[in-house]
């Protein structure tokens, strides 16, 4: 008989102006969030250089922008997004999505992120 023993941990939430993100784990070489777009909100245009994504919808519907083309995805439907790729996340509904985001790269840090057109003033 195996004894299971529960594990409780504390995840801090980061507000952002387009939400919120929740990292859940990092490990070298790949890490996971759990993402929150508000009603009418997105988030940068942006591409990364030294990681790749792999998003999965949780809840709602997400509006992604991949290079020029744009498409809707359903909780449990999902998309790759490979390193240098432009993309975006977007909400254009009237409820919270929530996706899973995970990146695979040498480096992981929130300053691999180059902006090319953000709705906050951000750099």
């Amino acid at each position: 008989m195996t004894k299971t023993t529960e594990r409780t941990e504390t995840i801090e939430r980061t507000e952002r102006p387009w939400g919120w993100y929740e990292t859940v784990s990092e490990v070298a070489g790949n890490k996971i969030k759990r993402i929150g777009v508000n009603p009418g909100q997105q988030l940068s245009l942006q591409k990364h250089h030294q990681r790749s994504e792999h998003w999965v919808v949780v809840q709602g519907t997400a509006r992604i922008t991949l290079d020029d083309r744009e498409f809707d995805l359903q909780p449990g439907q999902a998309c790759d997004i490979a390193i240098g790729q432009v993309h975006r996340l977007a909400n254009l509904t009237q409820d919270t999505v929530e996706i899973v985001e995970v990146q695979f790269g040498s480096y992981l840090g929130e300053d691999d992120i180059v902006r090319l057109q953000d709705n906050y003033g951000r750099a």
